[in-house]
């Protein structure tokens, strides 16, 4: 695949690898001790329903290459739409303008880990999937829906499928190719009762070909997830509100932990000193119990790449260790200037954007304790089943998060559904108080999307079951503690 991908560039472009590495050359030399080119060829497509209506489907090609040039910690960055040699060459010529006159460097740049990965060989691309077969499958999810309860009165869904095409060249000589293919479903189901309308939402993702989607039922536990929230919904309670125990429940609650702990692991915030966890490698950061990883190289995953944005294999990188603070994310530049190796986490948007250090798949590893033994455990406190947006302060890791989906617990029992909760806190103060870690480990459904600096970029995220105690967290919502 990446050979026939390198070729899909080069005969697409009437290009070589004699004139790519001519370019690259006249980037190098002086003050530039590093340059690359990452050319990149994107087409994608989204069809939409809507309250049973098929809306015309939309559909667009990204194409261009950004060319960097690096002198110290100082990045020149050009990019072009048109991929020819004269415009190539003119982007070359600005990179290296931007970024000579940061004077000579002494670092060197780190060896490249060579570790090839095949984490989405798949039989057919998703997108050569037909229309048809596309429409066919909203109308069956709008019939799944309504079929659920009479009350669900409106059902929307999009079917969003990708395929990036990118080569990367130069720092050894080598070009590296991916194909990353990508599917995203996502439905949302308005259920009404006696003039109250509330909504659910789900869906489902990765890596994957599209016909995954039914072979699996992947479909049918999304279309039924999210008239079920729906339904729920309309017999809410207001939620309680100050410090209580909070259990965080399997898979996609885990993205509390992407915003208030993974994006403070990022190595860029650390070299510049303003994450939380700056200069605590080896130090105790987070319970005992929690062990955090940030895993790429998981087959299918939405978050999971073959190789970086920078040609760097992606890898399984420790975090933190059973409490202890043991590495950061890194991209090139950040490992050079921290004169540490890199960990595969050099990620941008798109070829418009310089790369940066940033998450893949973030995961706390599972525990011992069964799931029903922590949710009996607590005698009055807030079980979290799914979460929508939310807010992070890098600096302190101060966190604000909105949950869609709660309970209160009762005497160790789950009780009554509650509205307008949020959860308020610091994420290394929550993750200090983190006292019960479940054996059930889950990873979300595949939807995760993650911003940093006005770039987003697929990413997955993973959780087991597990309490956090009140004195790291406190519930924001419409009652006072301890009314109904």
């Amino acid at each position: 695949m990446a050979e026939k991908n390198e070729q899909f560039f080069l005969e697409k472009y009437d290009l070589t690898e004699r004139k790519i590495d001519r370019i690259v050359a006249e980037v190098l030399g002086g003050a530039v001790e590093h340059a690359d080119i990452y050319f990149e060829y994107t087409a994608s497509d989204l069809v939409t329903l809507e309250d049973g209506m098929i809306k015309n489907p939309s559909s667009g090609v990204i194409q261009g290459a950004g060319v960097r040039a690096i002198s110290g910690e100082k990045t020149g960055y050009a990019v072009t739409e048109k991929l020819h040699m004269r415009t190539l060459k003119e982007a070359a010529a600005a990179a290296r303008y931007i970024a000579r006159h940061a004077g000579e460097s002494s670092r060197s740049l780190p060896a490249r880990i060579d570790q090839a990965h095949n984490l989405y060989d798949l039989r057919s691309s998703p997108y050569d999937t037909p229309l048809s077969s596309r429409v066919e499958l909203l109308k069956r999810i709008d019939e799944v829906c309504r079929a659920y309860d009479p009350r669900i009165c409106q059902v929307f869904a999009n079917i969003g499928i990708q395929e990036k095409r990118v080569l990367i060249a130069g720092r050894d000589g080598r070009l590296i190719a991916d194909v990353r293919p990508l599917v995203r479903l996502d439905i949302m189901c308005i259920a009404e009762e006696n003039g109250r309308r509330e909504r659910g939402s789900s869906g489902t993702g990765g890596r994957i070909e599209f016909e995954w989607l039914l072979l699996q039922d992947w479909y049918l536990m999304a279309a039924r997830d999210a008239a079920r929230q729906a339904i729920l919904n309309l017999s809410v309670v207001d939620a309680p509100a100050g410090k209580m125990d909070v259990v965080l429940g399997p898979g996609w609650p885990g993205i509390l932990l992407h915003e208030a702990v993974g994006h403070g692991l990022e190595g860029d915030f650390n070299r510049m000193g303003i994450s939380k966890f700056s200069g605590k490698i080896g130090q105790k950061v987070a319970s005992e119990l929690c062990t955090v990883v940030d895993d790429g190289t998981i087959s299918n995953r939405r978050g999971s790449l073959n190789t970086d944005d920078e040609g760097t294999p992606t890898q399984r990188n420790v975090l933190i260790e059973n409490g202890i603070l043991v590495g950061y994310m890194q991209d090139l530049l950040n490992a050079k200037l921290m004169n540490v190796r890199e960990t595969g986490n050099g990620r941008r948007e798109s070829y418009a954007h310089i790369p940066m250090p940033r998450m893949t798949n973030t995961i706390m590893l599972a525990g011992q304790t069964p799931p029903e033994d922590i949710i009996h455990s607590v005698k009055r406190g807030i079980y979290a089943v799914a979460f929508g947006g939310g807010q992070v302060d890098i600096t302190n890791g101060d966190f604000v998060f909105n949950m869609t989906e709660a309970y209160l617990i009762e005497n160790g029992k789950t009780t009554k559904p509650i509205r307008g909760a949020t959860l308020i806190g610091n994420g290394p103060d929550a993750m200090q108080n983190v006292s019960m870690v479940g054996n059930n480990l889950e990873l979300d459904h595949g939807i995760g999307t993650c911003g940093k600096n006005g770039q987003t970029v697929p990413v997955g995220v993973g959780l087991p079951t597990i309490r956090i105690e009140k004195e790291g967290i406190t519930v924001g919502g419409t009652a006072q503690e301890g009314g109904k």
